[in-house]
C-alpha cells in the first residue's frame, strides 16, 4: 500500500519516511523546502531519502489542494501521516499568518483530499503546546483534559486542526489519529530547537541564552521513540471511522538547566550562560501522560536524554557541522 508523508524533508517527516520505506512500503513525500531555517538541511534529509527506489519525493505547498489531492489521487494513497506544518512558538508572533496558511489551510487540504479519495486512516501532528501553561499532575498531562486556553497561535492553530479533524470524522466517516508531540530532539533535528542551538554555541565557546531564568522542564523525546509510536498508531486498529488524540512523549521532563549540563558533559565544555526571562508563548513546563498511546500500540520510549544527547552531539561532529558550515 501507499503512504503519503507531508512534511517528508522535515525532521520528524524524514525520519518517519525512512522507516516506511525501510521495511518494504511505497512512499510518495511531500515538502515544500520552505527557509524557515537553514535549506540546506532539509536539502541534506532528501538526499538522504533518495536512496530508498520505493520512496518519491514531490516539491510542493501543503496548502494548495490541488496538489494534495492529485498526489493522493494519481498515486492510490491508501494511508496518510501528515507532519508538514509550520513549527515554531515564538516565530507565530512574528509572522502569524504563515501559521494560518501552513497549518490551518494545510491541514483542510490534506482532510479534503483524503475524504474524497477514500483513504483508509490519517494520522496527523498536533502539539503538546495545546494544553497552554498550566499546574502539571503527577502523572502529566491527559488526553481528557480541557486544552482551550493556548498561548501562542502556533498552539490556537494545532487545537484548530484537531477540531477539523473531529467534524471530518464526524461528517464523513474518516478514520483519524491526532498525535500530540511533546519536545522532540536527535540527529537531524531543527536548528531552532534549544538543544541544537545550545550544541553549536557551546562547543563555539559562544553564551547561550537561558530563557525562563533556567526554571522551564520540557518532556524530551528521542526521534527514534517518536518514530514507533507513530508507525505504530499508523499500523493499530483504530477503530473505523474515529477520531482519537493521542500524547506522544517521554513522560520523564528535563529541566532546562539539567538538559544544558547534560550538553556540557557531552561536548566537554561549559556553557556560558546568559538567564533570561520568560519569552511570550512560552510555556513553563511539559510532561506527557502516554498511558492512552501504550494501551493501543505498546508505545514505550526507550532513550534517556543522557544517551540521546550523545548521540545527537555524535551527529553534529560527524555530519551536522559539515552540512551547516
Amino acid at each position: 500500500m501507499t503512504v503519503l508523508v507531508t512534511g517528508a524533508a522535515g525532521f520528524v517527516g524524514m525520519h518517519v519516511a525512512e522507516r516506511l520505506a525501510a521495511r518494504g512500503e511505497t512512499v510518495i513525500g511531500l515538502d515544500d523546502f520552505n527557509a524557515y531555517y537553514d535549506p540546506r538541511l532539509k536539502a541534506a534529509r532528501a538526499d538522504r531519502l533518495a536512496q530508498w527506489s520505493n520512496l518519491t519525493m514531490v516539491r510542493g505547498d501543503i496548502a494548495d489542494p490541488g496538489v494534495v489531492a492529485d498526489l493522493v489521487r494519481l498515486h492510490k494513497v491508501d494511508r496518510v501521516v501528515h507532519l508538514a506544518a509550520q513549527a515554531g512558538v515564538r516565530y507565530s508572533i512574528e509572522a502569524p499568518f504563515t501559521y494560518e496558511r501552513s497549518n490551518l489551510a494545510g491541514h483542510l487540504a490534506v482532510l479534503e483530499a483524503c475524504r474524497h479519495a477514500d483513504v483508509s486512516k490519517l494520522v496527523y501532528a498536533s502539539s503538546s503546546s495545546v494544553y497552554g501553561d498550566r499546574m502539571i499532575g503527577s502523572q502529566g498531562f491527559r488526553e481528557d483534559e480541557r486544552a482551550v486556553e493556548p498561548v501562542s497561535l502556533y498552539a490556537a492553530t494545532k487545537r484548530s486542526c484537531e477540531l477539523m479533524s473531529h467534524c471530518y470524522s464526524s461528517l464523513y466517516g474518516l478514520t483519524q489519529a491526532g498525535l500530540r508531540f511533546f519536545t522532540v530532539y536527535g540527529p537531524w533535528g531543527r536548528p531552532d530547537m534549544a538543544y541544537f542551538s545550545f550544541t553549536r554555541k557551546i562547543e563555539a565557546g559562544e553564551p547561550i541564552e537561558v530563557f525562563g531564568e533556567g526554571r522551564m522542564a520540557r518532556d524530551l523525546t528521542y526521534i527514534d521513540d517518536i518514530v514507533d509510536g507513530v508507525v505504530g498508531v499508523l499500523d493499530s486498529d483504530v477503530a473505523a471511522g474515529t477520531h482519537e488524540v493521542y500524547n506522544i512523549g517521554d513522560s520523564s521532563p528535563v529541566g532546562l538547566m539539567d538538559m544544558i549540563g547534560s550538553l556540557e558533559r557531552v561536548i566537554g565544555r561549559e556553557a556560558i550562560k546568559v538567564m533570561r526571562p520568560m519569552q511570550p508563548g512560552d510555556v513553563t513546563s511539559t510532561f506527557a501522560d502516554i498511558s492512552k498511546l501504550n494501551a493501543l500500540t505498546g508505545y514505550a520510549p526507550k532513550v534517556s536524554f543522557d544517551e540521546g544527547a550523545a548521540r545527537f552531539v555524535e551527529w553534529w561532529r560527524s555530519q551536522g557541522r559539515a552540512i551547516l558550515a
